[in-house]
């Protein structure tokens, strides 16, 4: 669960990347660095085992380490143990490439093996030094431009990465490749910034960009360029991001997870009103005729997201006559298993990252199979790539124990039961109302259980 910021702007980088890191200290880590360049002098990496807190001490709150221009990492040990030298940043030996990233590298040890004998030196255990070094290799290999660099190196890499890389001969420039893990880059007057979650920035910009799957993108004060994996230019829909930075702080909760249970009638009634208008439920691009043509449903997802399926089945075969699945998205996607015509997959999850759901999602689409995504995070990979949508209006969760995002993915999840059973015609019209105003009285049911609560 390791966290990834960047900067570039007109301001002082280490102390934005060490409160972007703070918001992301509830994902878990074990370490963490940052690296900032001032211009053309050489850039300054500062790594400390431990918490944040140790790597604020070491640069006084950022303010010991100057320059506009940085990036930063908290890090959850997988390969390597724990420890300062382990921790992100790496740089080649000649630091001319520095890179954070997330993810796993699975062909490390083939490709380290390979860098060495072309006289490559290894500080540390981890694959992302292997990542670096083989950036590194390309570029001075081809003397072209870091996107080519990018380009030869991630074409060799087998696993999922999100990488954002400082080069020397490019002050001012953050590049930033994704594949399988999330990444997210925000742009306002004049800066940009990019992190692995939204809460990293939220607090600075609501303007963002997705950055897709096998695509780079080159960051500079407050422009963002990308490119596919040919080196071709390719453009991108700047998105809104409806929380605001208050949503994403505690509001005078002890706790993240005891603010966001009271949150949860508030976002299960903005949910359910997402999709019910006047007493009926829409979903813009699942029509009642695909509905009534579907003959079996998979619903597919990983851990609580797995029990919202379980849960959606029984409501399901309840009240429709459809044949229900539900299936672990980790072990779904290695089965030799024939998916059956007419059907349709639901993927739950709440990031839209779930790097398995995902692998599932595309795995049904190529095999022909509709595919609807239930998800909290607007213009996520499964929210992108599924052929429908239904968002679930939880706003940023950052407890890792979740709460108000599972409440909303049954509250979906049963609207979409109900929606099936009318457009199938397997209720009735009365039923259908009796349902609709049932299911309007749970946020009022929440609150008043948490009401209860607090007088106990």
């Amino acid at each position: 669960m390791c966290g990834i910021v960047g900067f570039t702007g007109n301001n002082e980088a280490a102390p934005i990347l060490l409160d972007g890191l703070s918001k992301l200290e509830y994902r878990g880590y074990d370490s963490a660095g940052i690296a900032v360049r001032n211009g053309d002098a050489e850039p300054e990496i500062v790594k400390a085992k431990g918490k944040l807190k140790v790597l604020k001490e070491k640069t006084n709150d950022g303010n010991a380490v100057k320059g506009t221009c940085g990036i930063g990492h908290t890090r959850w040990a997988t390969h390597g143990e724990p420890s300062k030298t382990n921790a992100h940043p790496h740089c080649s030996d000649d630091e001319n490439v520095i890179a954070v990233h997330n993810g796993i590298i699975e062909n490390y040890q083939e490709l380290r093996e390979k860098l060495m004998k072309k006289g490559y030196t290894f500080k540390s255990q981890t694959d992302t030094e292997v990542a670096v070094k083989l950036i590194d290799y390309y570029y001075k290999k081809y003397l072209g431009t870091p996107v080519d660099a990018l380009n030869h190196a991630l074409v060799r890499i087998r696993g999922s990465y999100a990488l954002a890389v400082m080069f020397k001969d490019y002050p001012g420039e953050i590049y930033a490749a994704r594949k399988d893990s999330p990444m997210i880059i925000g742009v306002t007057g004049g800066e940009s910034y990019l992190a692995s979650d939204v809460p990293a920035i939220l607090k600075y910009t609501r303007n963002v960009y997705y950055i897709g799957n096998l695509e780079l993108a080159k960051l500079t004060n407050g422009e963002v360029t990308f490119y596919n994996l040919d080196g071709e230019e390719i453009q991108k829909e700047m998105k809104t991001i409806d929380w605001d930075a208050e949503a994403a702080e505690k509001s005078g909760y002890e706790h993240f997870m005891l603010k966001e249970i009271h949150e949860q009638p508030k976002v299960v009634k903005d949910t359910i009103n997402f999709v019910l208008k006047d007493g009926n439920i829409s979903f813009e691009s699942l029509t009642d005729e695909e509905m009534q043509n579907i003959q079996q449903v998979y619903i597919i997802a990983c851990g609580s997201a797995y029990h919202v399926g379980m849960d959606a089945q029984y409501v399901l075969e309840k009240l429709t006559s459809l044949s229900v699945r539900v299936e672990l998205a980790s072990e779904f996607r290695y089965r030799e298993m024939r998916l059956a015509k007419n059907s349709i997959a639901i993927i739950i999850s709440q990031s839209g990252e779930t790097a398995d759901s995902l692998a599932a999602l595309r795995l049904c689409k190529e095999k022909g199979v509709k595919t609807i995504g239930i998800v909290n995070v607007v213009g996520s990979s499964i929210a992108r790539e599924a052929d429908n949508v239904f968002y679930t209006l939880a706003g940023p969760e950052i407890s890792v124990a979740t709460t108000k995002a599972y409440s909303c993915q049954l509250v979906a999840a049963y609207l979409l039961a109900m929606q099936f059973a009318k457009a199938r015609r397997e209720i009735t019209d009365e039923r259908f109302a009796e349902l609709i105003a049932e299911i309007n009285t749970i946020p009022e049911k929440i609150e008043k259980i948490l009401e209860d609560k607090e007088r106990l």
